[in-house]
C-alpha cells in the first residue's frame, strides 16, 4: 500500500515567537508556554499513518496521543505521551544539541515508538493483562519494574525484537507491548520471521486476541493526562539540567579523559585503526568477565561498553601503534571503575 510522504519540516508547522531565537534566549523558556500541539505539527502526520496501521489490521480502537516531556504512557492510564520537541524542528534541533540526539526525530525510529506505546495504549484500554492466558503467556503485571535494571538475555528466543536492547524483557507489560509492535508493523511477515521461535506463540496469541477485540469500544478510557506539556512550567534549562542529571554519564565530555588514557593521540607513519573498531570486536570479554566477577548485569556493562565506543567513534580516536592484549586488560580496568563509581553515584543519591 503507498502511503504520502511525510510533509516538510520547515512548512508543514505554524509559526511561533521562540522559532527563531537562539538556543540561549531559547532555553529561558517554560515548557508550558510553548503552546506547541499535535495539530499542524509533523507528529500529525504520523499518528494518521498509526491509525491507518490500526484500520489495516481491523482494529476500530484509536489510542488517544498528546504531548509530554519524555515517552511513556501511564501505567494503566490508555493515553500515549509523545516528547514535545517532536512537535517543533526547532526544538527538534535544539533537543539534538543539548542531548546529542533526540529520540524518535527520524520517522522510522518515531513509528516503532508509537507502536511500542500503543501496546500498552490497547492493554491499558481493554484490560488484557487480566486475562489468565496472557499473564500465563507474559507473566503477572505485579512484577518488580526496572528498565534500568534487567537481566538480558541477548539471544532469547522466548522474546521478540522490536526496539533496541531486548527491551521486551524488561517486565511483562514491555513485553506485550513490543509483541504488539511486531505484530502491528507492515510489511513484517512476523510468522515467518519468528518461526520455531517460543515467542510465536505469543504473536499468535496477540493475533487472536486483536481479532477478538477488533470491534469492541474499549472497556477502560480516562482523561487523565500525566507529565502533559502544557502544564510543564519548566523552562527549557531546567528541563535539560534534569534530563542530563538523569542519563548524566551518558551525555559527551564525561568520558573524554579515560578514553584518552586508553587511546592516547600518537602520530604513526601507517594507518590508524579506529579505537571504537577495537571496542565492538572485543565487547564480549569485559562484558561476561565483569558481569560475572562483579555480579552486576550484563546489560548495564553492555550499556557503558556501547556509550564508550560511540564517544570514541565521535572523538575519532585510534589505537596506539604498539598496542597488545594488556590494553583490553586495561579497557576491563576502566570499565569496571566506572561502573563501581556510578553504582556508588546511584546509592548515595538513593540514601542520603
Amino acid at each position: 500500500m503507498n502511503r504520502p510522504a511525510e510533509p516538510d519540516l520547515e512548512t508543514a508547522v505554524p509559526q511561533f515567537p521562540w522559532a527563531s531565537l537562539n538556543d540561549r534566549e531559547l532555553l529561558r523558556w517554560r515548557i508550558s508556554d510553548l503552546k506547541v500541539r499535535i495539530e499542524g505539527s509533523p507528529l500529525e502526520h504520523r499518528i494518521q499513518r498509526l491509525y491507518q496501521e490500526f484500520q489495516d489490521k481491523g482494529l476500530s480502537y484509536r489510542p488517544p496521543c498528546y504531548l509530554t516531556t519524555e515517552w511513556l504512557t501511564p501505567d494503566r492510564i490508555p493515553a500515549v505521551g509523545i516528547p514535545f520537541y517532536l512537535a517543533h524542528p526547532r526544538l527538534t534541533q535544539l533537543e539534538k544539541t543539548m542531548m546529542l540526539e533526540a529520540e524518535g526525530a527520524p520517522e522510522k525510529e518515531c513509528m516503532k515508538l508509537l507502536r511500542h506505546e500503543t501496546g500498552h495504549c490497547i492493554n491499558y484500554a481493554y484490560r488484557l493483562y487480566t486475562r489468565s492466558r496472557w499473564r500465563e503467556l507474559f507473566g503477572p503485571m505485579s512484577l518488580e519494574y526496572n528498565p534500568h535494571e534487567y537481566s538480558m538475555k541477548p539471544y532469547s528466543k522466548q522474546f521478540v525484537i522490536h526496539l533496541k536492547d531486548n527491551y521486551a524483557q524488561v517486565h511483562p507489560d514491555e513485553d506485550f507491548a513490543e509483541t504488539f509492535a511486531t505484530w502491528l508493523t507492515p510489511g513484517l511477515d512476523w510468522r515467518s520471521r519468528y518461526r520455531g521461535w517460543p515467542a510465536l506463540k505469543k504473536l499468535e496469541y496477540v493475533d487472536h486476541l486483536m481479532t477478538a477485540i477488533a470491534n469492541q469500544p474499549p472497556v477502560f478510557t480516562s482523561a487523565k493526562r500525566y507529565w502533559s506539556a502544557a502544564k510543564a512550567r519548566s523552562t527549557l534549562e531546567n528541563y535539560f539540567i534534569m534530563k542530563r542529571r538523569e542519563f548524566g554519564k551518558g551525555y559527551k565530555g564525561f568520558y573524554d579523559p579515560v578514553l584518552l588514557r586508553l587511546f592516547p593521540k600518537a602520530d604513526t607513519g601507517s594507518p590508524p585503526e579506529p579505537a571504537y573498531r577495537y571496542l565492538v570486536q572485543n565487547r564480549k570479554i569485559p562484558v561476561d568477565t565483569i558481569s560475572t566477577w562483579a555480579g552486576l548485569p550484563k546489560y548495564s556493562v553492555h550499556e557503558l561498553v556501547s556509550r564508550l565506543t560511540e564517544r570514541a567513534r565521535s572523538m575519532q580516536l585510534t589505537l596506539p601503534p604498539d598496542h597488545d592484549r594488556d590494553l583490553l586488560f586495561r579497557v576491563g580496568i576502566c570499565l569496571n571503575s566506572l561502573l563501581l563509581s556510578e553504582q556508588a553515584s546511584y546509592t548515595n543519591q538513593t540514601n542520603p
